[in-house]
């Protein structure tokens, strides 16, 4: 198996690494795990949030016809910023959508599910209403009626019918949205709707987040160019069964809704299903993707069409892309750490073995430390009760060897291991022996900084 190679070890890191060792290596160990990001620039988003050092500039994202967008202040923040979004689709654009399996999911989930489901449901949609700063998740009655007066004074506003209009929310949850902060502000969005609002709207829909998370492709349908860009938010309570907690995909190819939901359903699984931050899954996961058709490609109805190949790669990246920056944005990460199992006796298996290391408290704190302790990656595995060759059992760091045949590995190296781990991006790879099934998983470190985050989530 090919290995990727190990960065190049400065002058500095050995002098440094040489100095932790003449300490006390408990001492060292808890000042690299507690230590704060390493940036000290302002995050746009909340006030006090520094900008993950793992932070992805937002690209430049070409407009896409059949769609504009607008940003507003309704004021669900004390402070100024932007927290009301609006996508419009003048002309309609099909649409489908992959939710939350919270057993309490919230009002605007409900509702586009909703409609969604409907005899022709997806088709002609119009509006998309985002509001940061108030999940209106777990408000009962009282939120259900917020969302259907959101969506009938967006449809009154904008001359479609309600069911054309979808609603995500994020913030806060047990708090009912007040939807008069929204509707004060259509006339404003409105007037403010241009089709180059793609970075506006990034910045828009975060709360915790540090950074606007964005990706585009293009691709080609029978030989006509087809663009798909997207933005998404998420920080913390990141351990989607679905998606992720906001994702909004516009494409201007013309694809039917059963065919866009079965190529959601289809890259969720290996995309925005399998990053985690903090093991957490929020009430409000919500992905959803429009095709406005309007790029002059042909019109796609049928789930099993060849000519959706280059379209279905490209989507895919477009949604793994998206699904790294929110691990790179984790609450307080400083490492991106990418989990592979191998040699697992089913797809199942080796995707449950693979979150266990990924979410596990002991594993990400090690990780924070640079610490390549991976008898915490043993007990991951082990307390899944898969399916495991002990004596066969074999785990990477990178390039590097730390255990074989359900043994340390006599070649071990623990000044060399300890200087991979300084990298910002780590990749641990499990074989456990017991079939040919392989998962991967993406997630980030657990810091102190992921505990004063939440700590002063509310304030």
């Amino acid at each position: 198996m090919s290995r990727p190679p190990v960065k190049p070890v400065s002058t500095g890191q050995k002098i440094e690494s040489a100095i932790e060792k003449a300490l006390d290596p408990l001492t060292s160990v808890i000042k690299r795990a507690t230590q704060p990001a390493k940036t000290t620039t302002p995050a746009a988003g909340k006030p006090g949030l520094i900008i993950s050092p793992l932070a992805v500039p937002f690209p430049e994202l070409p407009p896409i016809n059949g769609v504009e967008i607008a940003t507003a202040r309704a004021g669900f923040y004390k402070h100024e910023r932007d927290d009301l979004v609006v996508f419009h689709f003048p002309d309609g654009a099909n649409c489908a959508g992959v939710f939350t399996r919270h057993n309490v999911g919230s009002a605007p989930v409900d509702w586009c599910k909703k409609q969604l489901d409907t005899d022709k449901g997806g088709e002609g949609v119009k509006l998309m209403v985002i509001n940061a700063g108030c999940a209106n998740a777990f408000t009962g009655k009282a939120g259900a009626d917020a969302a259907k007066a959101t969506a009938a004074a967006a449809a009154k506003k904008f001359d479609c019918r309600q069911r054309d209009v979808m609603l995500a929310s994020t913030g806060v949850i047990g708090v009912v949205l007040d939807d008069t902060k929204i509707t004060a502000k259509l006339s404003e969005i409105e007037a403010g709707l241009s089709a180059d609002n793609w970075a506006k709207a990034g910045a828009g829909i975060m709360t915790t987040d540090t950074f606007p998370k964005g990706s585009t492709a293009e691709c080609e349908i029978e030989g006509v160019k087809v663009r798909i860009s997207g933005i998404a938010k998420g920080s913390g309570m990141i351990a989607p069964d679905m998606a992720t907690m906001l994702a909004f995909i516009v494409t201007d190819a013309d694809i039917a809704p059963p065919v866009l939901k079965a190529l959601l359903n289809l890259h969720v699984r290996t995309t925005f299903n399998s990053v985690t931050v903090d093991g957490d899954t929020s009430t409000n996961d919500t992905a959803l993707i429009f095709a406005t058709g309007t790029s002059g490609a042909p019109r796609i109805g049928r789930v099993g069409d060849r000519r959706l190949k280059d379209f279905s790669r490209a989507l895919e990246q477009v949604m793994l892309d998206l699904a790294h920056q929110l691990v790179k944005d984790g609450e307080g990460a400083t490492k991106f750490v990418k989990v592979t199992v191998e040699g697992a006796a089913s797809p199942a298996s080796a995707r449950k073995l693979a979150k266990s290391i990924a979410d596990s408290p002991l594993v990400k704190t090690a990780i924070a430390g640079e610490d390549a302790n991976w008898g915490r990656i043993v007990m991951a595995v082990g307390k899944t009760e898969e399916a495991v060759d002990r004596d066969r059992l074999a785990i990477f760091f990178g390039p590097h060897t730390a255990a074989v045949d359900g043994a340390p590995a006599a070649d071990y190296n623990e000044e060399v291991m300890s200087a991979y781990m300084k990298n910002d991006e780590i990749d641990i790879t499990v074989h456990v022996a017991s079939g040919r099934a392989s998962a991967t998983v993406w997630t980030c470190d657990l810091t102190k900084r992921y505990i004063e985050i939440n700590g002063d989530y509310r304030s």
